[in-house]
């Protein structure tokens, strides 16, 4: 009955999304009727999203609860669930399956139109109309894709005795955040979507405009940042592979629109402030979005082969793929017959912030273009030849990574500029203070490894730039006035600011994060038996045997190797190999050992008593900066988000 209920809950969802995508744009576009009448049906798109909200939140409420209780006769609980199974992987099996990890995406997109519908953010009752109104369309497009390919309640009869199980490299507490907070960013840019098409549709995009969207693209990019670094994480603990980021293509999907926010981010800035690259930001934030349905397409479609994958229906692809053909086809004619009206005279000087921006934007843009071919030609080649090719690190630390150290150069420099034209005073100080920190940097590189390329170098000294300047910048602007203090000086800078000093921070701490990690890895890979010492960056790793053991719903070989330095015994590490019986599948689980200035992460391979066990030993100092890094950025741009101005005349412009 749960089931047959949450189905039908999904259908009063569709009709009432149809209704808020029909009903408020018509009385939008509609002139000839009475200004009641018109008010009333704009004034509907509140009351239609809010019942789509609660009626695919019951539907996802029973989809939890047949997976909580083991109804088995719901053929996506027989096929992704186990009664053996911990409560909190029961709960995320839900959502780690094409049909509940779709459901959870209209969850999320459900929840951002009744959020905007009982907010009381400042705008135009013509503009949230539409808004409201164009989310309602995708809502429909997606609740349509979910009841007629992809129904979640589907029945099984007679019911099996017990499921499959959830895919085991799928029960942790990774992936249990990982897809929420990712697709958290991902329909968040549906948002920055629907701001975008209603100003098509009013063919006015002004800083009221931007000012209104401005902190959806934020919420958005915050839960992409993190929804990467979380699914990084994962991928360094759970797989075995010792690295955090692999270029596969699902992650390539992830880190496209994450790329176009960002550039999105920042030219909403110039709107809000200039009313300049209206046309521009418009057309980002179509392709921000109309990239998070490439990552959608890629996963469900079985185009690409990753281990992030979980659906392999061309049928569903099809109608994913219709779906991101409407999504850009529609608005980029819209944006044909509407962009000439949104162009505006560029006022900036060459050296100003909209200059600094309009380059960030372009090696933004740079940067995903290169993304994107590297993810999608392997697959034309093999399209229009037949041949198959791997495009792997070499390609984007070749092509992607200049790309970005050429933007690490620009997040010191753009931030000293001024509107229109001109520098800020703390320009120089931040300058000379860059400059010294790259010096350091590199003197500090060549201290510690004689055998650095000028790449590392160069990255190195990118580090000390970026940090060095951000410092600068700070102690020069919080210089005593001549007339106050430090303490007065804080009250002038608004939160913007304080958000992209954070987030730039971040961006410090990421990058000395994976240069330390890249630079100053140790491994060693060994056949060793009980009784057998390995040493590991200047540590000594004692093999001392196997043991068994048995966990909720699995069984381990667990090796024990003691770590000592300096002859004092620091930790022991348990590195497993785990066997799932219900899925008949094998895992490896690392054993790691953090600290803030490395991990050491010890990995067990195949092997016996007899010819002794392969074990992969790594230090790898500083990789934990890595999703440090990214919590900063994400701090950053909640500050942005949640603090506001303390006056219009004496504040520092972010």
């Amino acid at each position: 009955m749960i089931a047959e209920l949450s189905h039908f809950a999904l259908f009063v969802a569709l009709i009432a999304s149809g209704c808020q995508a029909v009903l408020p744009l018509y009385g939008s576009l509609n002139n000839s009727g009475g200004s009641a009448l018109k008010r009333h049906l704009m004034g509907s798109a509140d009351l239609f999203a809010l019942v789509a909200a609660a009626s695919v939140l019951l539907a996802f409420a029973g989809l939890v609860w047949s997976f909580v209780v083991s109804d088995f006769s719901v053929a996506l609980v027989a096929s992704h669930s186990h009664s053996a199974k911990p409560l909190i992987y029961k709960i995320s099996g839900t959502w780690g399956n094409h049909e509940g990890s779709l459901l959870l995406w209209i969850v999320i997109l459900v929840l951002f139109s009744a959020v905007l519908s009982l907010s009381r953010q400042q705008m135009a009752a013509l503009l949230k109309a539409r808004v409201l109104a164009v989310q309602g369309i995708v809502t429909t497009a997606f609740l349509a894709f979910s009841l007629f390919t992809s129904n979640p309640f589907e029945r099984l009869d007679p019911a099996p005795v017990d499921g499959r199980g959830l895919n085991p490299i799928l029960q942790d507490i990774g992936l249990a955040l990982h897809p929420p907070m990712l697709y958290l960013g991902y329909v968040g840019l549906s948002m920055a979507f629907s701001f975008a098409v209603a100003g098509l549709i009013n063919g006015q995009a002004d800083r009221h405009w931007a000012r209104a969207m401005r902190p959806w693209v934020s919420a958005a990019w915050c839960a992409l940042t993190l929804g990467i670094a979380l699914g990084s994480w994962w991928a360094y603990y759970e797989l075995g592979w010792g690295g955090w980021w692999f270029w596969d293509p699902v992650e390539n999907a992830s880190l496209m629109p994450w790329l176009a926010a960002t550039a999105l981010l920042h030219s909403i800035l110039v709107v809000e402030k200039t009313e300049q690259l209206k046309s521009w930001t418009i057309l980002l934030a179509i392709m921000a979005f109309s990239l998070s349905l490439v990552g959608t397409f890629i996963v469900r479609s079985g185009l690409l082969t990753s281990v992030h994958s979980f659906a392999s229906d061309p049928a569903r692809g099809v109608f994913i793929l219709g779906i991101l053909l409407v999504s850009i086809g529609i608005p980029l004619l819209l944006f044909a017959w509407r962009g000439p009206q949104l162009a505006s005279q560029t006022q900036a000087g060459l050296l100003s912030r909209e200059a600094g921006l309009i380059a960030n934007n372009f090696l933004l843009t740079a940067a995903t273009l290169i993304v994107l071919i590297g993810t999608f030609y392997p697959l034309g080649l093999e399209v229009a030849t037949g041949a198959r090719i791997t495009v792997g690190p070499p390609y984007f630390e070749a092509t992607f990574t200049p790309v970005m150290g050429l933007l690490v150069v620009c997040m010191a420099g753009g931030p000293l500029l001024v509107w229109r034209a001109g520098i800020l005073p703390s320009a120089r100080t931040a300058l000379i203070a860059g400059g010294i920190g790259a010096g350091l940097a590199l003197v500090a590189g060549a201290a510690l490894s004689a055998g650095l390329s000028a790449a590392a170098l160069a990255g190195l000294a990118l580090i000390g730039w970026l940090a060095l300047s951000i410092i600068g910048d700070l102690t020069a602007r919080l210089k005593p006035l001549q007339t106050g203090s430090v303490k007065a000086r804080l009250k002038t800078i608004t939160g913007p600011v304080w958000g992209m000093w954070i987030a730039h921070f971040g961006m410090v701490v990421f990058l000395a994060g994976a240069l330390g990690e890249g630079l100053f890895q140790s491994e060693v890979i060994t056949r060793a038996k009980p009784g057998d010492t390995i040493m590991l960056a200047g540590r000594t790793a004692t093999f001392t045997g196997i043991e068994a053991r048995q966990g909720p719903n699995y069984q381990t070989e667990t090796a024990i190797i003691e770590l000592s330095e300096n002859g004092r015994l620091v930790s022991v590490m348990a590195p497993e190999k785990r066997f799932y019986p219900a899925a008949r599948q094998t895992t490896t689980e690392a054993a790691i050992r953090t600290r803030l200035a490395g991990d050491d992460y010890m990995v067990l391979g195949d092997g016996d008593a007899a010819s002794g066990y392969t074990l992969r030993l790594y230090h790898k100092p500083l990789v934990s900066f890595i999703w440090l890094g990214a919590v900063f950025m994400a701090i950053g741009a909640l500050t942005a988000i949640f603090t506001r101005p303390r006056g219009l005349q004496t504040r520092v412009e972010a």
